[in-house]
């Protein structure tokens, strides 16, 4: 639909339909500047809503903070990110909202919001819930791997507990026990590289988790979340709670869709890059996962950005592969590669339901975010499809020495992005502005 959108105060002030023709400045707006959208998508601004941005972790922190994260965000076309607040041993939910509330706040280029993440399940956290819910968070992370592992009747404690404020629970499905196992196996064996990393971690062990999540979700009657879903047999798990009756949300990214599991055979130690977990799969994954988009079964793509830098902090396991930070950036390219992937397939508004609206209602910013409304958030990302170009390390804005997806041609770039009506990022480079504020959701 040809229009055009009056941003006044951080919000979509007018929008004004019309048949055809070029931008035309508004009668009530004689001093508006104007910018030519013609034969542009204008979308509302991207949601990422998987992030992991000044997050210390394996004994280091990642490389991307919130400022250099976010201004890659918006160089991209993302204008919102939820971030993960982590709820550490021994500290309660408040105090790490407040920690990571230093950490995004007069810094980010990109508005933020955080999920908050527990470390642990007693007595002290489950009280927590409705103050946490007053600072504007109303959504939750369990893991059921690493060493914050949730046992099944914490798991199944947390989701009735954020269901009554309102809340929602995300959940990293993978079985820890069964990992640690399996890793100590591989090593026994002289498996030191990166290779053993997915043998490690099969999609069997997603499926189960997730299979346990909805069992627990079924128990509790309250909707859950999978996070980063990466395989076939994770996806038939998804598909049997469905079938049950019950609402089960669904998020993969990029990497699920793009890369599988040969890239751990890279030589040189390269595999390293790709270390994440859950880990890149097999072909038949992906083309698992790609289709479930094209259906429709998923409900968000999100990045799980977590960056290391590959030549320092990425060679902590070079001689134990358990070693090695588990995590890839992804930030500034997820739109680029998304509308790529599925150019084909799926139409502009299917794209930014994955990419802006269902984010935005899943995790409580609709309408103010993820749509264009009078009255919504001046968040906005024109879109240039006629754009090719190649990623690259060394064109890229995070902060971090290499790309998962070095020399993967694109289609498409942001070509203007407001954040709160401020030009934040032009042609895939940012203005400076730095207008990024904290969403209470």
């Amino acid at each position: 639909m040809p229009g055009d959108l009056v941003l006044e105060n951080g919000k979509i002030a007018k929008i004004v339909k019309r048949k055809s023709g070029g931008p035309e400045k508004p009668e009530s707006y004689p001093e508006a500047e104007i910018e030519d959208a013609t034969d542009m998508l204008v979308f509302p601004g991207f949601i990422d809503g998987h992030t992991h941005l000044d997050l210390p972790v394996s004994g280091t922190v990642t490389a991307d903070d919130f400022s250099s994260g976010t201004r890659a965000a918006v160089c991209g076309g993302t204008t919102c990110v939820v971030d993960f607040a982590t709820q550490d041993f021994g500290q309660t939910m408040v105090e790490a909202y407040e920690i990571w509330r230093r950490k995004a706040d007069h810094r980010s280029s990109a508005n933020y919001a955080f999920h908050m993440a527990l470390s642990e399940w007693n007595d002290k956290i489950k009280a927590e819930f409705p103050l946490i819910r007053e600072k504007g968070i109303c959504s939750f992370k369990v893991y059921l791997a690493y060493a914050m592992r949730f046992q099944d009747d914490e798991l199944y404690e947390a989701l009735k507990a954020a269901d009554r404020v309102g809340g929602i629970v995300g959940v990293h499905c993978e079985n820890g026990l069964l990992v640690q196992k399996l890793q100590k196996e591989e090593l026994a064996m002289g498996h030191t590289g990166t290779e053993a990393h997915p043998l490690s971690r099969p999609a069997e062990l997603e499926a189960e988790a997730i299979d346990r999540l909805t069992w627990a979700a079924y128990l509790a009657g309250t909707p859950c979340h999978v996070v980063h879903l990466s395989s076939r047999a994770g996806l038939a798990s998804v598909r049997r709670a469905r079938a049950r009756g019950q609402k089960v949300y669904a998020e993969t990214c990029p990497q699920y869709l793009y890369l599988d599991e040969s890239n751990y055979k890279r030589p040189d130690f390269e595999g390293a890059k790709y270390v994440m977990s859950p880990p890149l799969r097999k072909p038949e994954d992906l083309e698992a996962i790609h289709a479930a988009v094209v259906n429709g079964e998923i409900d968000t793509i999100a990045t799980d950005h977590c960056s290391f830098n590959f030549a320092t902090q990425k060679q902590a396991g070079r001689e134990d592969f358990t070693k090695i930070p588990n995590g890839a950036p992804g930030i500034e390219h997820r739109p680029a590669l998304i509308m790529t992937c599925f150019e084909k397939e799926l139409a502009p508004y299917r794209l930014m339901q994955l990419l802006s609206e269902n984010p935005a209602k899943l995790f409580g910013m609709y309408p103010k975010k993820g749509t264009l409304q009078e009255g919504s958030d001046a968040d906005v990302t024109v879109w240039n499809p006629k754009k090719h170009w190649i990623i690259s390390a060394a064109n890229q804005h995070q902060n971090v020495d290499y790309t998962p997806y070095e020399g993967f041609e694109v289609h498409g770039q942001a070509h203007l992005v407001y954040v709160n009506g401020y030009l934040a990022a032009k042609d895939g480079e940012p203005t400076g502005e730095v207008r990024g504020e904290y969403v209470a959701r």
